[in-house]
């Protein structure tokens, strides 16, 4: 704790780290409008992004007329229900990438037994840290176990890279673990937001024991060391309260459409449909396969946006784009 609010008292403006929560954020949306003179926006949304988008809908009815959300995340669970939601599609992911990496021969590692190998590696690596290219720095399993949820977002290039992360890292040089692979993503900012946006699914050490024993039953390899933890273990101390969510209802708002990956691992399926259910007359695309952004992958996903952004035309219910 003593940590967490040392990072918060190293922030140079107090005022803005008390007002970087989905509200504040939709307002300035709003103020970009007016700035631009347009009567409504669409709206593309990635992961957090989706959630800004609901809550802009829900402040501002009418200003949207579109909403596209990619990878979305589910606000409707409890705090530890979404937290082992999370855990669970990451575990999953690594499995698909353990199966995948043992057969295929894009993978570095093929024939071997991918996944005992990496819980050796991290089981190592707690003993004895990792060392890396930077002298100062040196790699422990936990390091490893965080990393991967990101290394697993997209299959190509991403997961042959990752066991060749793997390899280099079972033979001395921990150096690939330490590269950040979302450039767009600073991690103290998505801490700060989370602190004020999510309710804690524990306020102290014995809940965190206790969630702790959870995450490794439902997530043996990665023991559930994912995103959400991260901020849940971060947020503890935190010198600023969580901001209390916008309950005003979704009123004028156009169906939205939601592409959701069937085995991202960083947004679970089912949250594509949790957030359907709370957004009148919306559908969702499935999309087949692990990717996250999928308008950057699929050429059906792009069509779809595409339709959808100039026609205002959702696909079929219960569509799936397999490519």
């Amino acid at each position: 704790m003593a940590n967490n609010r040392a990072l918060a008292a190293a922030c140079e403006n107090q005022q803005l780290l008390a007002n970087v929560d989905l509200a504040s954020t939709a307002r300035d949306m709003e103020a970009v409008r007016i700035g631009l003179g347009e009567k409504q926006l669409n709206w593309y949304g990635i992961h957090y992004s989706t959630l800004l988008g609901k809550t802009y809908a829900q402040l501002f009815p009418g200003r949207l007329r579109t909403l596209f959300a990619d990878s979305v995340l589910d606000d409707g669970q409890s705090p530890v229900a979404r937290l082992a939601a999370e855990i669970s599609t990451a575990e999953q992911s690594f499995n698909r990438f353990a199966d995948w990496c043992r057969t295929d021969s894009q993978c570095v590692l093929s024939g071997q037994d991918v996944a005992g190998l990496f819980d050796r590696l991290v089981a190592d690596a707690d003993r004895r840290p990792i060392p890396t290219k930077d002298p100062r720095r040196s790699l422990t399993g936990e390091d490893i176990r965080s990393a991967m949820q990101d290394f697993l977002n997209i299959k190509f290039p991403q997961w042959p890279e990752t066991a060749k992360a793997i390899k280099q890292a079972v033979d001395g040089d921990g150096t690939a673990f330490t590269v950040v692979q979302d450039k767009t993503l600073n991690r103290v900012q998505a801490l700060t937001r989370a602190c004020l946006d999510t309710a804690p699914a524990a306020t102290g050490y014995a809940e965190l024991a206790q969630l702790a024993r959870m995450a490794k039953q439902l997530s043996p390899h990665l023991g559930g060391a994912v995103q959400g933890w991260s901020h849940l273990a971060g947020c503890q101390g935190w010198p600023v309260r969580t901001k209390q969510p916008v309950t005003a209802p979704l009123r004028d708002l156009p169906p939205a459409l939601i592409v959701q990956s069937t085995h991202q691992s960083s947004a679970a399926y089912q949250w594509g449909f949790g957030l359907s259910a709370r957004l009148p007359g919306s559908v969702v695309l499935s999309r087949e396969g692990e990717d996250y952004s999928m308008i950057l992958f699929s050429d059906c996903v792009r069509e779809a946006m595409d339709t959808y952004l100039t026609e205002r035309r959702l696909p079929a219910p219960g569509a799936l784009c397999a490519n």
